[in-house]
């Protein structure tokens, strides 16, 4: 599903050079993985560069067999609208609209017709355990049910990859542990890859793959 083949991507920090440097990894179709470390460590970078939002200085990043990483920035705009889907820490949900509406919003800009987004809209916060909450705006849902909402807007066009920076970051245990079960739950039920970057213990429980960084460089493979 995705494969990341010898990935760099450097800048400066404080006079020193950060980022990633040589990082492979392969995430199968139905797999939950986590990039783990502290900090600093270079997760949010890895996975800017897993989800297209930045290009790698040297390397590849391959989706579904192809190598994606280097194509011209319409093309790479339109798999992430279409193959990928962002969960992240602060949720980004637009406030003026619903929890049905945000979830409806990706298909929209797909062009999938009124009826069609709603139908599939409807369906996927039912799944999340929001069917009684499409009505309410995000200030209206507690931290969890708002990530939930997250996570129903990324699996709305059907992706096949799920990327999410640090998503338990602003709730408690009580959210954050079921949160995770039902990341791993979806990835097996629906097939789609997730790729998460976390330093909680409780995500990386949750996790069949872990890829753990250090410094920038993968320490560990699962």
């Amino acid at each position: 599903m995705l494969e990341l083949r010898a990935i760099t991507r450097a800048y400066e920090l404080g006079g020193e050079r950060a980022g990633v440097f040589g990082v492979s990894l392969e995430v199968p179709q139905g797999c939950l993985a986590v990039i783990a470390g502290p900090s600093g460590s270079g997760k949010t970078t890895l996975l800017q560069v897993a989800g297209l939002l930045d290009p790698p200085d040297e390397g590849e990043v391959w989706l579904e067999g192809e190598p994606v990483s280097r194509r011209p920035e319409r093309a790479r705009c339109d798999l992430r609208l279409r193959r990928l889907g962002f969960v992240f820490q602060a949720f980004n949900l637009v406030p003026v609209l619903s929890a049905l509406e945000n979830v409806m919003l990706p298909l929209q800009l797909q062009g999938l017709p009124p009826a069609a987004a709603l139908t599939r809209a409807e369906a996927i916060l039912e799944r999340v355990g929001l069917a009684d909450r499409g009505d309410r705006r995000p200030g209206q849902l507690s931290g969890g049910q708002q990530q939930r909402v997250a996570i129903a807007r990324a699996l709305a066009p059907e992706p096949a990859l799920v990327l999410a920076d640090e998503p338990t970051a602003n709730l408690d245990h009580a959210h954050g542990v079921p949160l995770m079960e039902l990341m791993s739950e979806l990835a097996r039920e629906r097939g789609t890859a997730f790729l998460v970057a976390s330093h909680d213990p409780a995500v990386i429980a949750q996790a069949h793959r872990v890829f753990r960084l250090v410094d920038g460089r993968l320490a560990v493979a699962p």
